[in-house]
């Protein structure tokens, strides 16, 4: 059974330049979405959550910088990211149906988003066009790896590092309880000479720390967002420094500080 069919049966037909398709009347997603779900039937999982939200804050922060350089109408813009603050705070997970194994560039996950943000706005009675509008100034091949690596920091900043701290802490903690403890050190599958526990645990704690240290390490460049560079990196169609306002409106967004320009638009896109 299709874990995407209506459990009502009930369809509705779309269009698009292929012809007509067969979308769950209910569903929020249009005819692009409906063929990658018929296209990809690979693991049965789709996107991450975190990705999900991601994608959203992006396509908000895409529609206040168009609408702050006077592209976008500020009805649009406003339903837009109305309806993409819905889709950040989980409202509409079920509506992200593709298999995250689905084409190299995230082409379908980006018209995915595109969609149900435009039916979103229709329901709340402004008509966005999922392309010309939701996706104004953008490409799958600028919005899907930046949406990854925000997703990637916002987890390593907001979850992952804060999980190893407070586990660095109790191995620490550990350490010092058990300083007299002695036992028998280990090598080669035997007992070897007398080590204490403590001098172990602290092993253990210092293993940590360092990958803590490594993943901070990394966040510099982890935080580079091809927002920007568009279809192949050279930015056309979306206007000048377009990537490095809404990267403005990310960090104010989130509040990670973390995420810059990328350097290079041509290595983030690659």
């Amino acid at each position: 059974m299709n874990a995407n069919a209506p459990a009502d049966g009930e369809y509705r037909i779309e269009h698009d330049t292929m012809g007509e398709v067969r979308v769950p009347a209910k569903a929020l997603w249009r005819a692009q979405t409906q063929r990658a779900v018929e296209n990809f039937p690979i693991s049965g999982r789709g996107l991450d959550r975190n990705q999900i939200r991601a994608m959203a804050l992006l396509k908000a922060a895409c529609a206040q910088v168009n609408k702050d350089l006077g592209k976008l109408p500020a009805e649009k813009a406003d339903a837009i990211i109305a309806a993409a603050n819905e889709i950040a705070d989980g409202q509409h997970d079920n509506q992200f149906p593709i298999d995250v194994f689905q084409t190299g560039s995230g082409t379908s996950s980006n018209m995915n988003a595109n969609e149900v943000i435009a039916s979103i706005c229709a329901r709340n009675g402004v008509t966005v066009h999922p392309n010309d509008d939701v996706n104004m100034s953008q490409s799958s091949n600028d919005t899907f790896p930046t949406s990854t690596h925000i997703a990637a920091t916002e987890a390593a900043v907001r979850q992952l590092i804060p999980a190893l701290e407070v586990l660095h802490e109790s191995l620490a903690n550990k350490a010092r309880q058990w300083r007299t403890v002695v036992k028998s050190g280990r090598t080669h599958l035997m007992d070897a000479v007398p080590v204490t526990l403590g001098q172990e645990f602290g092993g253990y704690a210092r293993q940590v720390e360092a990958g803590i240290e490594r993943v901070k390490a990394c966040l510099p460049r982890l935080g580079e967002l091809a927002i920007g560079g568009t279809a192949v990196g050279t930015g056309l169609n979306a206007p000048d420094g377009f990537g490095a306002k809404v990267v403005e409106v990310l960090v104010a967004q989130t509040g990670l500080a973390e995420l810059t320009t990328a350097k290079n638009s041509f290595e983030a896109q690659a």
